[in-house]
């Protein structure tokens, strides 16, 4: 295999606390070297004035294949993946049928492969069929590959269930992945219950319904020694149980997604079904509350919960249209324009959360340019602008609300084991 020398650029790896401009070396699919010289035979790619990164980690995935390819197919969300910078994604569950076999799995990974994108990795269901009444095989779906639990989309609502799923994952070190939702407080709803809800006359779904169920993971997971994962967070209070948590060394960590630390409920004054999520847009006070989390490490992980959904089935009124947006090519962009650029961040800290951490919580291989490690870089532009099109993304559809914004920072060039799998279009 020949020799890659990324040229000039200012390598930042979190895994190493490395933050300096140099010279980086990748060799037979694997970092092989810094500080090394230009040599004429190497293939050689120039990073003058762009950050060299891990390849960045989006560790809550939407695929929806097999069942629903007319949102999504493997193809097209790890070519998504790759456009927005990402190298390695986890997959969830709620497919259909679910992954809740040694045979969904492997479907997975052979589709992964065929593909020939970026990697990926399946979470697989918690329950038999996402249904909450029993626990799926967990010791065969860990044999067959799967690097966590949920039953994402739904939560797992019975508390005995979720107790045993942390006694036996927890043989196997696999973190327990929970969508925190109350089910009794949110049915019916469309949007964040408050003052926007009122004057809109929609039904709501208050933050208490994540705050209670975030509430009962922490203990359970604190009376079983298990792990659990905070899904997607959005509510102020969710984030102070989660900061109370650590510091009692509960086993618990959490994601948010950029809508949820860009957007607010004012949004759906539109009636725009792109704005239409679970859990929903919040007030500007849960905003303000996660991007403190943020900022004081509560918050360890910006993934994106990638939410394909056909266009015939978002063009529908608010209460008959699905919950989701799509969000891989629009991440790293909305991190650098409303966390990085404004402060709340540094490169350092926003990469960290997209690379080293969602490697640890899921113990992957993955997320360092340490010598040795795999050739999964990231090369990205950080002063690039650009207006976020959805018709021009490499995903299957095309749901999301930031069309139109003119966005700061954008991934050039990806490699993956070594290979170059995405170059930036230039225009």
């Amino acid at each position: 295999m020949s020799r890659i020398l990324i040229h000039g650029g200012r390598v930042i790896d979190p895994s190493q606390q490395l933050d300096r401009v140099t010279n980086l070396l990748v060799e037979n699919g694997r970092v092989a070297g810094y500080d090394v010289a230009v040599n004429g035979q190497d293939q050689l790619i120039d990073a003058r004035g762009k950050i060299v990164s891990p390849g960045l980690i989006d560790m809550h995935v939407h695929l929806r294949e097999p069942g629903r390819e007319e949102d999504e197919t493997i193809a097209t969300g790890t070519a998504a993946a790759l456009a927005g910078g990402f190298t390695s994604i986890a997959c969830m569950p709620n497919t259909e049928p679910p992954l809740d076999t040694q045979a969904q799995v492997e479907f997975i990974q052979h589709q992964a492969t065929l593909a020939d994108n970026c990697n990926v990795y399946v979470i697989a269901c918690v329950s038999r069929n996402r249904e909450g009444k029993e626990l799926a095989e967990i010791g065969q779906l860990v044999q067959a590959g799967a690097v966590g639990f949920t039953d994402d989309g739904a939560p797992v609502y019975d508390a005995e269930l979720m107790r045993r799923a942390f006694e036996y994952a927890s043989m196997f070190d696999r973190p327990i992945l929970n969508h925190a939702e109350v089910r009794e407080l949110t049915s019916g709803g469309v949007m964040h219950e408050g003052l926007v809800s009122l004057l809109l006359g929609l039904p709501g779904m208050p933050a208490a319904a994540e705050d209670a169920m975030v509430a009962r993971d922490i203990l359970l997971a604190e009376a079983t020694g298990g792990r659990i994962h905070i899904m997607h967070i959005s509510t102020q209070g969710s984030v102070e149980l989660v900061r109370r948590a650590k510091r009692r060394s509960v086993q618990v960590s959490t994601e948010i997604c950029p809508h949820h630390f860009t957007l607010t409920d004012e949004c759906v004054r539109t009636f725009d079904s792109n704005c239409k999520m679970s859990p929903p847009l919040r007030a500007q006070r849960d905003v303000d509350g996660c991007i403190a989390g943020l900022v004081d490490g509560t918050i360890e992980v910006i993934c994106t919960d990638h939410a394909p959904h056909a266009l015939e089935k978002k063009m529908q009124e608010l209460d008959r249209a699905p919950f989701g947006i799509v969000g891989l090519e629009t991440a790293l962009g909305l991190v650098v324009t409303k966390l990085i650029e404004p402060g709340h961040l540094t490169w350092p800290q926003a990469l960290e959360k997209m690379t080293i951490n969602p490697a640890k919580i899921l113990r992957l291989n993955k997320g360092t340019l340490a010598l040795g490690a795999d050739a999964d870089i990231t090369i990205i532009d950080p002063a690039r602008r650009w207006e976020v099109d959805p018709q021009k993304f490499a995903s299957k559809s095309s749901n999301s609300p930031f069309a139109g914004w003119t966005l700061t920072g954008r991934a050039e060039t990806v490699l993956v084991g070594g290979k170059i799998k995405y170059e930036a279009p230039r225009n």
